[in-house]
């Protein structure tokens, strides 16, 4: 194996270890925490195929914006520091099933997709040409992806405050 397989290796399971840790804590704090890590080896494995313009993006919107939202927001509940409650057996195997059929869908598209670099041109990664890109409207542009990001950053502002208001007794 060579040195870079190794370092993508060690990578994925950096991720996917803390991604599971995410899921399955029992505190809502250290979940916040490890889904911070877990997008933070995402923007190292961006970094690590040579997109730094796609891993700057990376951490300045989900791991800057989304996580410190959210990280705020469990501090100004009062219960910061409880258990979550566990899930009901139904629920785990609802996502379980989700998980599966998700898994699935992605490894069929891999293996029919034909993935041949030399029909697309090659355009040179510059801020100007991301730029272009983005926010053309033309069939391979990004306009709809970059308009996603700020509604996804709106929902995460919305779960913060919804997750911050305090229930009174």
């Amino acid at each position: 194996m060579s040195t870079s397989t190794i370092i993508f290796y060690i990578l994925t399971a950096f991720i996917l270890g803390n991604a599971f840790l995410a899921v399955t804590s029992q505190k809502i704090f250290r979940s916040a925490v490890f889904l911070l890590f877990s997008l933070i080896g995402i923007a190292g494995l961006y970094f690590f195929m040579n997109y730094e313009f796609l891993a700057a993006i990376q951490i300045i919107v989900y791991v800057g914006g989304i996580i410190v939202l959210i990280i705020f927001s469990i501090f100004l509940t009062n219960q910061s520091g409880n258990e979550m409650p566990r899930a009901s057996y139904l629920r785990i195997l609802f996502s379980a099933f989700a998980v599966i059929l998700s898994c699935f869908f992605v490894i069929g598209i891999v293996i029919n997709k034909k993935f041949n670099p030399s029909e697309h041109s090659k355009i040179e990664p510059t801020v100007a040409n991301i730029g272009r890109q983005m926010l053309s409207t033309t069939e391979h542009g990004y306009i709809l992806p970059f308009e996603l990001i700020s509604i996804l950053l709106l929902a995460a502002m919305i779960g913060c405050i919804v997750i911050a208001i305090k229930i009174k007794e």
